[in-house]
């Protein structure tokens, strides 16, 4: 797989108060693949958006380097690769969303034309197209959130770094952001994404990187974390049809709420049940918790 961001050593020190130095960032050595969605875990203040802040050229280094698809950093040409969405987006806020996405679209010299259809995709995809032409000032926590998200994949960049993506989000919004991003791993794209929720974590990363004080402890697979003492998954869909035919291999294992259904499944059926529910096209999946021991 070839290698989407990588840092060797990258460190960041800021002067605190009363002359003291805090150290923000310590000897970060991270590799990020094309095709992998990463997470960056750790509680607030742990040095997740720093490490975000070095990779976007919003701060320099103290010390270490990094490359993006192997391009040093030495100018701005890297960041045309990467769509960005920073943890509490801001924007002019007499713009409509069409308006956000248009000046954005043409600050990386995309044609009119793609710009409308990808304004389009992204505004239906994310449930915000009705809301287009209104000012974004009007616009909710959680509509500024996936209006953010759009901006940073309108001009269909190979890798994404996404600061608290899940941030002011309804359960519905989470859904479709959740969704969003496996789309973009199913493109080959590597997806950056800090986080304090575990659930964010468990649901759409591949694998998670630790981070405390500015220290980058470990590094795991996300299987492996989820695969320990799980004893059974809850999956929740709804179909267009009352009898959708996957329930036909797992009787006796579902129920039925008013518009939604619930599966319980041992774990090693996880990989069948998705398999299946990806090629029904009356299902859509809303969401999977895993049942630990204890």
């Amino acid at each position: 797989m070839e290698t989407a961001i990588k840092t060797e050593g990258l460190s960041k020190t800021f002067k605190g108060k009363k002359g003291t130095q805090v150290n923000a960032l310590i000897g970060l050595n991270l590799e990020i693949q094309k095709g992998e969605i990463f997470g960056f875990l750790g509680p607030n203040g742990a040095g997740k958006s720093t490490t975000i802040k070095l990779i976007m050229g919003l701060i320099r280094p103290t010390s270490g380097s990094f490359s993006v698809l192997g391009l040093t950093v030495s100018s701005d040409e890297y960041k045309k690769h990467i769509g960005y969405l920073p943890e509490n987006p801001s924007y002019y806020d007499y713009l409509t969303a069409e308006e956000l996405l248009h000046f954005v679209g043409s600050t990386f010299s995309m044609e009119t034309t793609e710009i409308e259809q990808n304004s389009e995709h992204l505004l239906k995809t994310l449930d915000i197209y009705e809301s287009r032409k209104r000012p974004i000032k009007s616009y909710s926590k959680c509509m500024l959130q996936r209006l953010g998200l759009a901006q940073a994949l309108i001009h269909d960049p190979e890798i994404f770094v996404l600061d608290e993506p899940m941030s002011g989000l309804d359960p519905i919004g989470r859904i479709l952001v959740r969704n969003l991003i496996l789309e973009l791993k199913s493109k080959g794209k590597a997806v950056f994404m800090s986080t304090h929720i575990l659930n964010d974590i468990e649901t759409i990363c591949d694998r998670v990187g630790i981070i405390i004080n500015g220290e980058l402890k470990r590094i795991v697979k996300i299987k492996d974390i989820l695969e320990k003492d799980i004893i059974s998954y809850d999956i929740t869909f709804s179909s267009t049809n009352n009898e959708p035919e996957i329930l036909n291999t797992f009787k006796g294992q579902f129920s039925k709420r008013v518009d939604t259904f619930n599966l319980k499944i041992l774990p090693q059926d996880l990989t069948k049940i998705l398999s299946n529910i990806s090629k029904d096209k009356d299902i859509t999946l809303h969401l999977i918790q895993p049942e630990r021991k204890g």
